[in-house]
C-alpha cells in the first residue's frame, strides 16, 4: 500500500513538472517516451532540443482513454472509431486532421496530428494526473534522434546521462519496468480516406492484416504525399556500431571472412549457429512478438561489445515480421557498404 502511494506521489510530481513546461520520460507498452505538454510550443521545443530532432519531424500526442478526440482533431471518421474500439488503449497511432488551436509544433508544421492512447498503467496514471486528465502529452521515444529506442528507464538515463534529474533537461524518469511490446506503435493515416483509403505509415505490433480485419480493406502503402510520421526516415533506430543484415545461409561464411580479415563482430540471431568467434552473441526468440520485445535491449547490449560490426541474421519476409523487419532495415540503412569496407 505504501509503495503504491509513493508511486502515485512520484507520478503526480511528474505531472506537475509537465504542467510547468518541463520534460518527463515515462514508460509505454511500446517504448519509453520523452514527454512534454502538447499544447506548450516551448515545452515541445525542449523535446526537439534534447533529442537533436529535426523540427519538421512530427511527434505523437498521448491521451487518456476518456479523451475527447474532437478537441485534437477536426474530422474523426468512422474508420477511426472502429480502430479505437479494436486497439485502444494499445500500440496504435492514428493520423487525423489537426484542430486549428493545437500548435503545429507537434506535427512538424503539417495540418495533421498523431494521436495514441497507451495501455501501460504508469502512462495512463501520468496522463490522468496531467491537467486533470484533459491534456495531451507529446512524446517521441526517449533517446537521441535516430538512435535505438529505450525499453527500460535505465536506457533513458544511459542515453541522457547529463540531462536527467535535478537541473537537467529531463525533470523526471518514471520507471515502469521493461516495455512489453518493444517496438514503436503502428501508425495509420486517416486524413486522405476519400482518395487513398487508410494508409499504413509505420508497421508495428498491430499488423496490416489485423487492421484489415477491422477496416474491411488492406491499408495502402505510403506514397510521396503521405503525411510525415515519427520513425519513418530511411535511417533510424541505429546503435553506434554499424548493423549489417545477413541471410541465414551466408552467416557462417561472413563470420569466417571477418575473422580472416582480423575484424571483430557481435551477432544477433534467431537460430542455432553453434560456437562462433563473436565478441557477443545473443539469440532472440524465433517468433515476432518475443523478438520485438527483446530487440532494442539486445541491440544496446551488443553495441556495448564495441565490435567492428553487429551482424543480424535476416528474418523471414512474412507479414507478421513486418514491424521488426522495418526497424532492422532502418537500423542497417547507413551501413549497407560496411562489410565491403571491413573486408577490403
Amino acid at each position: 500500500m505504501q509503495e503504491n502511494q509513493q508511486q502515485q506521489q512520484v507520478i503526480q510530481h511528474a505531472a506537475r513538472q509537465l504542467e510547468a513546461g518541463m520534460l518527463v520520460a515515462f514508460p509505454t507498452e511500446t517504448v519509453y517516451g520523452l514527454g512534454a505538454d502538447a499544447e506548450n510550443p516551448d515545452a515541445v521545443a525542449r523535446i526537439y532540443a534534447a533529442k537533436g530532432r529535426p523540427s519538421n519531424h512530427p511527434v505523437i500526442v498521448h491521451v487518456t482513454p476518456e479523451a475527447d478526440l474532437s478537441y485534437w482533431a477536426t474530422d474523426i471518421p468512422p474508420q477511426a472509431q472502429q480502430l479505437i474500439a479494436a486497439f485502444w488503449p494499445g500500440p496504435l497511432t492514428l493520423i487525423l486532421k489537426r484542430a486549428s488551436h493545437i500548435p503545429d509544433a507537434v506535427s512538424g508544421g503539417q495540418d495533421s496530428v498523431g494521436l495514441r492512447c497507451p495501455s501501460h498503467p504508469v502512462a495512463q496514471a501520468l496522463l490522468r494526473s496531467f491537467k486533470g486528465g484533459k491534456g495531451g502529452v507529446a512524446a517521441p521515444s526517449a533517446n537521441k534522434f535516430g538512435h535505438v529506442s529505450p525499453t527500460t528507464a535505465q536506457h533513458v538515463i544511459d542515453e541522457f546521462p547529463d540531462e536527467t534529474g535535478v537541473g537537467g533537461a529531463i525533470a523526471a524518469v518514471l520507471d515502469g519496468g521493461q516495455s512489453e511490446v518493444g517496438i514503436e506503435s503502428t501508425i495509420v493515416d486517416l486524413t486522405r480516406l476519400a482518395t487513398h483509403g487508410p494508409v499504413l505509415l509505420r508497421p508495428g505490433d498491430i499488423s496490416a492484416a489485423q487492421l484489415a480485419e477491422v477496416l474491411g480493406v488492406m491499408p495502402a502503402a505510403p506514397d510521396f504525399a503521405a503525411p510525415r510520421a515519427s520513425g519513418t526516415l530511411d535511417a533510424h533506430y541505429a546503435p553506434n556500431t554499424p548493423v549489417v543484415l545477413v541471410a541465414s545461409d551466408a552467416l557462417a561464411s561472413t563470420m569466417q571472412q571477418l575473422k580472416e580479415a582480423g575484424r571483430s563482430f557481435a551477432l544477433m540471431s534467431h537460430g542455432q549457429h553453434g560456437k562462433t568467434e563473436a565478441l557477443a552473441h545473443l539469440m532472440l526468440p524465433a517468433e515476432p512478438h518475443g523478438y520485438a520485445h527483446d530487440l532494442y535491449a539486445d541491440l544496446r547490449a551488443l553495441d556495448a561489445a564495441h565490435a567492428d560490426v553487429i551482424l543480424v541474421e535476416a528474418l523471414p519476409d512474412d507479414r507478421e515480421w513486418q514491424g521488426v523487419n522495418d526497424r532492422l532495415r532502418r537500423a542497417a540503412f547507413d551501413s549497407r557498404d560496411v562489410l565491403g569496407s571491413l573486408l577490403a
